[in-house]
């Protein structure tokens, strides 16, 4: 087991890739503070997966918030090797519609909440000589028009990897980024449904958008996860890691006539 004594904060991890990720996690040794904002579901994992972990709710909006998930995770566990910043705020929107407010949210929970999330964490990090893995999206390269403030925070995520990276390199605490492209989880689904597609749509993805001929699963992002969170990545840090079925450069691939 490659996390065996660790203790992780895992953001978002009631649901899709966080979930993944914590449980993966779990099931290499770790404990784990889970989040969200679903009390009820963040309970149920409680009782599933104790006694590797505990849950905190509380929403990364609120600027009070992340300095509490650290104190928490700390009250849990007594100390801290790894946070990973999975929570997102996954809205549409184009310049037509993106008004200040929802601008000012997006930007609040995607790269402020990070931030302080890292910066609330280091002291801790620092002892332990732990590392942060922010998960992105490949819609930090560009992104598709109607996610327009959802890509410019996650490029502003990506940007927030590499500049503590390199700001922290020669303290010990690595910080290490995942672009991850079109993956198959619970919230995908059904807002494709409600987009109208059909509820066979996952069986019908065109091929230019999955290569291998499936969309990808939130277990192989966490797969992937146990690596860059493990002492067997160091020392590597600065590290962006795209995880896509194709080279990607700048643009999504057209979707006229989908």
């Amino acid at each position: 087991m490659q996390l065996t004594g660790k203790t992780i904060l895992v953001t978002g991890s009631t649901t899709g890739i966080g979930e993944a990720i914590a449980r993966r996690a779990v099931a290499e040794g770790a404990r784990v503070m889970l989040h969200g904002r679903d009390v009820e579901r963040g309970t149920a994992l409680v009782a599933e997966l104790s006694p590797h972990v505990r849950f905190t709710q509380g929403d990364l909006a609120d600027a009070a918030v992340p300095e509490r998930l650290i104190a928490d995770t700390l009250a849990a566990f007594g100390k801290l090797d790894a946070v990973v910043n999975n929570a997102a705020w996954v809205v549409r929107s184009d310049i037509h519609t993106t008004d200040a407010a929802l601008f000012d949210k997006v930007i609040a929970t995607n790269v402020r909440a990070p931030m302080l999330l890292i910066q609330a964490a280091l002291p801790h990090l620092l002892k332990s000589k732990g590392c942060v893995l922010n998960i992105g999206s490949m819609n930090a390269y560009t992104g598709e028009g109607n996610l327009l403030a959802y890509s410019v925070s996650k490029g502003a995520l990506m940007t927030l990897s590499r500049n503590l990276a390199d700001a922290l390199c020669y303290d010990g605490v690595r910080i290490n980024h995942f672009n991850v492209g079109w993956v198959l989880t619970d919230n995908e689904y059904h807002y494709k449904l409600k987009d109208g597609l059909p509820a066979d749509w996952p069986e019908n993805v065109p091929e230019q958008f999955a290569p291998s001929g499936r969309l990808m699963k939130p277990e192989e992002i966490a797969a992937a996860s146990v690596y860059w969170l493990s002492d067997d990545s160091r020392p590597f840090s600065g590290s962006v890691i795209d995880l896509e079925q194709y080279p990607f450069v700048g643009r999504n691939p057209t979707k006229r006539g989908e």
